[in-house]
């Protein structure tokens, strides 16, 4: 008697669904908990690495890397992770100060920071400040090399006071 492929097909998953299920009820109420707290820890930090990825656009560096716990039924749950976030300078302040905004929106994208999270925001608004005071820096050295002509122009001698009326 000839079986039909499909029909062996079906046949090898009825048995592999049955030996899983063996499996499963092979385990204890303690050990199918913590595949349970396993896979909620799983999906809580896939999430929270995913949120960073969403949130990070071009300052992300490296995709999430995972670390992972086998459990009682033989699979690997994440249990922590981690996203490679570019925490470099910009070529020019005003693409810092760009840039540390994307890099901190990024590092505090989860809904529950960790405290690596809250250290490169940290960082990302330490180096945002700096940035923004050297714009500042450029604005004031541009502003004291321009020529004093629209300040001279306003105290000319040949200009009327506001206060020569009440004299």
């Amino acid at each position: 008697m000839l079986t039909h492929p499909l029909h062996l097909q079906k046949l090898r998953h009825l048995l592999h669904l049955k030996k899983k299920d063996e499996n499963t009820t092979d385990l204890t109420a303690s050990q199918r908990a913590l595949i349970a707290e396993l896979q909620a820890i799983d999906t809580s930090v896939r999430a929270h690495e995913s949120a960073h990825i969403a949130a990070g656009g071009g300052v992300i560096r490296s995709a999430a890397v995972f670390t992972y716990e086998q459990a009682p039924d033989k699979r690997l749950y994440a249990i922590g992770g981690e996203v490679g976030i570019d925490t470099s300078e910009a070529p020019t302040p005003d693409e810092t100060v760009t840039k540390m905004q994307t890099v901190r929106a990024a590092a505090l994208a989860p809904s529950d920071p960790s405290a690596t999270d809250y250290q490169v925001a940290a960082t990302a608004s330490m180096l945002q400040m700096m940035a923004r005071l050297e714009v500042a820096r450029l604005k004031q050295a541009a502003l004291v090399a321009k020529p004093n002509e629209s300040y001279q122009s306003s105290n000319n001698e040949n200009s009327t006071s506001l206060f020569s009326n009440y004299a």
